[in-house]
C-alpha cells in the first residue's frame, strides 16, 4: 500500500524516481524499492515523505482514504472532495446550530 501511494504521488509531481532519491539524499534503488514493496522507509523517511508530498501519515500509510494535509490545525473540518456546494451548505448550517445550542445551554 505505502509503494503505491509514493508512486501515485511522485508521478502526480511529475517527478523520477531519481529525481526523488536526489531530494532525500537516498538512492534511485532505494526509492523504487519502497515503490515494489521490497523495503519499507524507516520513520524519519516516511516523515521527509509525508512532508515533502504534504499529506499526512495516516494517508501515506493507507489508513484513510482522503489526502490530509501534512501541516493542518488541529481544529480545521476536513470534508470528503466530493462533497458538493449543497453538502457543504448543509454541513456550515449544521455547526452554526451546535453552535447555537452550546450558547443557549451557557444561559
Amino acid at each position: 500500500m505505502f509503494g503505491e501511494i509514493l508512486q501515485e504521488l511522485r508521478k502526480d509531481r511529475g517527478w523520477t524516481q531519481a529525481e526523488l532519491a536526489r531530494m532525500l539524499s537516498l538512492s534511485p534503488l532505494t526509492v523504487s524499492s519502497y515503490e515494489c514493496g521490497r523495503s519499507t522507509p524507516d520513520d524519519a523517511t516516511k516523515v521527509k515523505l509525508a512532508r515533502l508530498f504534504g499529506v499526512s501519515l495516516d494517508y501515506f500509510l493507507g489508513l484513510i482514504r482522503e489526502p490530509l494535509p501534512y501541516d493542518r490545525d488541529a481544529g480545521a473540518l476536513y470534508l470528503p472532495s466530493d462533497f458538493c456546494a449543497e453538502d457543504r451548505r448543509k454541513v456550515e448550517e449544521y455547526i452554526a446550530f451546535l453552535q447555537y445550542q452550546k450558547q443557549q445551554t451557557k444561559k
